[in-house]
Formats: structure tokens, C-alpha cells, sequence
């Protein structure tokens, strides 16, 4: 891989057609943004670190919300996905070891990460409380919204570090 694809990114609906409409159109949309933050670049660039001492790089954050999509997991009763290609259960968080070699890999165990989120949440009801917590669907929703929001702040930070490019 040469350098990172850029994902279609639909707008979110300004009406949409209810509630789960409205979270699944937004969620889908920041997880765009995040790919677009990536879009173009190489993976050297993916693996380079903001600035001392943080280890925080954009490869890094698309790794943590591998992880952080785990969430949606929970939903579907299956086994725990192995979310890296270098994966321990030791140190499941793993997003501050990356590795540009291994950037391809990562991106697709993202989107693999992304789509099973989406299985997960479409078998289930906004009401309907996470296995073994107590935290709804809904929830789980509002919390990924406010995750990758936040994390494309630092995306944007990060990008415009790397080559200059700002916005969305």
C-alpha cells in the first residue's frame, strides 16, 4: 500500500428518520472522518508521533478505535476479535506500538473491527443493556459518536503536523 484510500463520507441527515437513523448516520460519519484524516498519506506519515513525549500518531488512534469498536462486540456473543495483527491479550489496547509496515493490515482489521459493529448493533434494540453491564445500546451509540469526535480533534491536529492539510 502506497498510501491510505479516502472513504466516501455521506452527510449525515439534518431530518433523519428517527433515532437510530439519526446515530447510525453520525456514528458512520465520524468514522469517515477519521479515514479522510488518514486518506493519502503513506504509512511512514501514519506512523510518525505528534511531538515528545506523546506517542499519539494517526495509526496509532485508527487502532484504538479498533478497539474501542469492540464495544458494539459484546452484542453479538462471539469471542473477543483480535484487533491488531501483533495482538496480545496482555495489552489489548496496543495503539502506541505501530509499525508502518503493518499499516495495510491495520486498516483492514479496522474496517473488519467496523463492520462487525454494525452486525452486532443491527441484531439488537437501542434499549437493549450490554451482556454482563449495564450500559444500553443507545449508550454505546453516544459514546462512539463522542469518541471518534474526539479523537478526529486530535486527527486534525496530527494531519496538519504531518503535511499541512487542515478541515475536514
Amino acid at each position: 500500500m502506497s498510501t491510505w484510500p479516502l472513504p466516501e463520507r455521506p452527510e449525515p441527515p439534518h431530518a433523519p428518520a428517527g433515532e437510530r437513523a439519526a446515530l447510525e448516520a453520525l456514528l458512520d460519519f465520524q468514522r469517515a472522518t477519521l479515514l479522510m484524516k488518514c486518506a493519502g498519506l503513506t504509512p511512514e506519515q501514519l506512523a510518525m508521533r505528534s511531538v515528545e513525549p506523546s506517542a499519539l500518531s494517526l495509526l496509532g488512534l485508527v487502532r484504538h478505535m479498533s478497539v474501542v469498536e469492540s464495544w458494539f462486540h459484546f452484542y453479538d456473543g462471539k469471542p473477543i476479535h483480535q484487533f491488531f495483527w501483533d495482538y496480545d491479550p496482555d495489552r489489548p489496547e496496543g495503539s502506541d506500538d505501530v509499525d508502518a509496515s503493518h499499516a495495510g493490515d491495520d486498516l483492514a482489521l479496522y474496517l473488519a473491527s467496523v463492520e462487525r459493529s454494525r452486525e452486532a448493533a443491527a441484531m439488537h434494540d437501542l434499549g437493549d443493556i450490554m451482556p454482563d453491564d449495564d450500559y444500553s445500546l443507545r449508550y454505546v451509540y453516544l459514546h462512539m459518536i463522542e469518541e471518534y469526535a474526539r479523537h478526529n480533534g486530535h486527527a486534525d491536529l496530527l494531519r496538519e503536523r504531518i503535511d499541512g492539510v487542515t478541515g475536514e
